[in-house]
Parts: structure tokens; C-alpha cells; sequence
């Protein structure tokens, strides 16, 4: 093993220290060694993380020593790590970079998804995708501060707080918790119908095709 590894008929060759490449090397042979450098850079990322993450598993009591003779940084590593488990194999976009996935692993996995999705069809770069993840996160901010301000100004006549009041207190519960009770109820109602609405209209496209 002499430590040197051809990208490709190109004859740049990468070494420990960095790239041997021709005194002549046309544009398009040169780029297209640039992105097969960059695809090795980026798994190197994902496999590093599932190579830890089996040690761990495996061999709880000897990794951080395997860590360590591989002269590698251990947070490093533990980074890749926290991704790596954050997406199943089957999850990870090869479209996307490494550093797309790790702007969207603290999300929950649908949400994950949905932006990766986004930044897949719309060619996002990494910034490009976090900008966008923090322009929904403001807005989502933005709504919820709205919706605190309508229900501020929600002003009932006292006759049907009156009548809350009594219902309230004939369930044995604060006029606060009946009222998110009521209306987690009516949301609950209109969501099952329009659910079932949904299924029984999907049974009959089926079922006329």
C-alpha cells in the first residue's frame, strides 16, 4: 500500500499530504476531481459516525481506545456520531451533503424529512437550508405570538362565561382546564371527520378505478 488513491482515469492521485496532480490537467477533468474528492469528504463523515457508533455498541469498554490510535478527535467524531443515528441509512440523501443533514437532525424525523426534501428539489446549498429552517422557526414564533393575542381579546358576554363557569364546575375542573378541554374536543371532532372524510373518499377513487 503505498498510501496514494487515483480519483479516477484523471491521474491525480491523493496522498496523506495532499494531491499529486499532472503538470497539464484540462477544466473539466480537474473539476470533476474536485467532486469526487468532495463526495469522499462527505461519507468520510458518515462512515466515521456508524464506524463509532457500532464501537460503542460493540465494544463499550475498548473504542475510545480505537479512537485514539486512529489519531482521531474524539468530539469530532462524536458529533458524526449524534448525526449518523439521527438518520437510518435508508433516510440519507446521497444528493445532500453530510452538513444538510446536520442542519436538520435536531428536528423530529417528519420534519427532517420535509426539509431535506425541500433542499433536494430546490438545490439549497447548507446555508440556503438553514436560513430557510430559521425562517419557518421565526414565523412559527411569529403565528403563535398572533394567536396568543386573538384569544387575549376574545371578550364572551358574562352571561355565557356564566354558563361555562357552571359546567366547569359541575365537572370538577377550573374554568380554564373545561374550556381547553371543550375546544381540544371540537378540534378532535373536526379532525376524525375530515380524516375519515379523506379515507372514504380515497376508497371510492379506488374502488370507481
Amino acid at each position: 500500500m503505498n498510501g496514494r488513491v487515483k480519483t479516477g482515469e484523471d491521474g491525480v492521485l491523493v496522498t496523506r499530504v495532499g494531491l499529486r496532480i499532472p503538470a497539464v490537467l484540462n477544466f473539466d477533468t480537474w473539476e470533476r476531481a474536485g467532486r469526487h474528492i468532495a463526495r469522499v469528504a462527505d461519507s468520510s463523515a458518515w462512515c466515521l459516525g456508524d464506524w463509532i457508533i457500532y464501537g460503542q455498541t460493540r465494544y463499550s469498554d475498548r473504542y475510545r481506545r480505537a479512537v485514539e490510535a486512529a489519531g482521531l478527535d474524539y468530539q469530532t467524531i462524536r458529533n458524526y456520531a449524534w448525526v449518523a443515528r439521527r438518520f437510518d441509512l435508508s433516510r440519507r440523501r446521497e444528493a445532500l451533503s453530510f452538513q444538510h443533514h446536520a442542519e436538520v437532525a435536531a428536528l423530529p424525523e417528519e420534519q427532517q424529512d420535509h426539509w431535506l426534501e425541500q433542499a433536494e428539489r430546490h438545490e439549497w446549498s447548507r446555508n440556503e437550508l438553514r436560513r430557510n429552517v430559521r425562517g419557518a422557526r421565526g414565523q412559527k414564533k411569529s403565528d403563535t405570538r398572533r394567536d396568543a393575542d386573538v384569544l387575549s381579546r376574545i371578550t364572551p358576554e358574562a352571561e355565557r362565561v356564566e354558563r361555562w363557569r357552571t359546567a366547569a364546575e359541575r365537572s370538577g375542573a377550573s374554568l380554564e382546564e373545561w374550556i381547553c378541554a371543550r375546544l381540544d374536543f371540537a378540534a378532535s371532532l373536526v379532525l376524525q371527520t375530515q380524516a375519515e372524510d379523506a379515507r372514504r373518499e380515497a376508497g371510492e377513487a379506488v374502488g370507481g378505478a
